[in-house]
């Protein structure tokens, strides 16, 4: 049995780590406020904006021109992984990592063989664990998450649509944590580039609806395309941040939970180590008492 000295150190020891979880979990759960409105009130502009574009070339042969709907034979991939920058946030990361794996070990096995997949960082985890299992990893981007900003995804959208109109790449597929609820992060895998073709979108809402255009269909939709693009990987990002902060958030809430049930087991075992400590005083003490007597 541990000596009460040990009991009482690895008591200190829990307790010390159940403030810094608790402080955690409340770190995070201010953090996915802020993290949850934004995505919040993105969603519903990114959704218009692709209906928008898809209504607009349903019926237009421009989007076909689009040097972003170019659909080539599929020779070099790109993989824009997004993960965080930390860890404590239970399987957020490795999850990340294992569905990019998956898209690379079948769907893209053949340009693997070749040596012809990169990654694209956003996040430092995701950096690490493809660097140590030998890939080419773009780290361009690795620090968006220091200061998140529209302005340096859009930067990181742009590297990779100029990447795929110079033919560096024959397809650009983006995985990352989509948000659902503090407790659920759905793992998505999604084509980013070429374009998926406006016929695939429901032809419902093309129908009975016109524009008018202004300065002309062709200048729209050439706008609206690459809009299109970088608010789409900008969406991805703030699924990422607000699932990270609701997966650690999590996380924390029950490592707080494990250290209060370890804490009550080690109190017993320390209650009883002293009691185990006191009898053998007693039992000592009676047992020098009848010695002396017997003399």
């Amino acid at each position: 049995m541990a000596s009460l000295k040990e009991v009482r150190s690895r008591i200190t020891s829990i307790i010390s780590t159940q403030q810094i979880t608790k402080a955690m979990k409340m770190v995070a759960a201010a953090k996915l406020r802020r993290a949850q409105d934004n995505i919040i009130q993105m969603r519903p502009y990114a959704r218009k904006l692709s209906e928008m574009l898809s209504t607009v070339a349903a019926g237009a042969e421009l989007a076909g021109e689009s040097p972003y709907n170019q659909v080539r034979p599929i020779e070099r991939v790109l993989l824009i992984v997004v993960t965080s920058d930390r860890g404590l946030a239970g399987a957020f990361n490795t999850n990340v990592v294992k569905e990019a794996l998956v898209l690379i070990n079948e769907r893209y096995a053949e340009q693997n063989r070749r040596g012809n997949v990169e990654i694209l960082a956003i996040g430092k985890k995701g950096a690490e664990a493809f660097q140590r299992r030998g890939y080419k990893v773009n780290t361009n981007f690795v620090d968006t998450f220091l200061s998140l900003s529209f302005a340096k995804v859009r930067a990181a959208a742009e590297e990779v649509m100029a990447a795929f109109t110079a033919g560096q790449y024959d397809r650009v597929d983006v995985v990352f944590n989509e948000f659902k609820n503090v407790a659920t992060q759905v793992i998505r895998s999604e084509q980013f580039l070429p374009i998926v073709s406006a016929a695939t979108h429901s032809a419902t809402k093309a129908n009975n609806v016109n524009y008018l255009f202004e300065p002309s269909e062709e200048e729209i939709i050439t706008e609206l395309i690459p809009k299109t693009l970088k608010i789409q990987l900008y969406k991805a990002v703030l699924e990422s941040n607000a699932s990270e902060h609701g997966a650690r958030m999590t996380a924390m809430d029950k490592a707080t939970e494990n250290a209060g049930e370890l804490l009550k087991e080690l109190k017993l075992v320390y209650n009883r180590t002293r009691q185990a400590a006191i009898t053998k005083e007693i039992l000592e003490i009676v047992g020098g008492a009848e010695a002396l007597a017997q003399q």
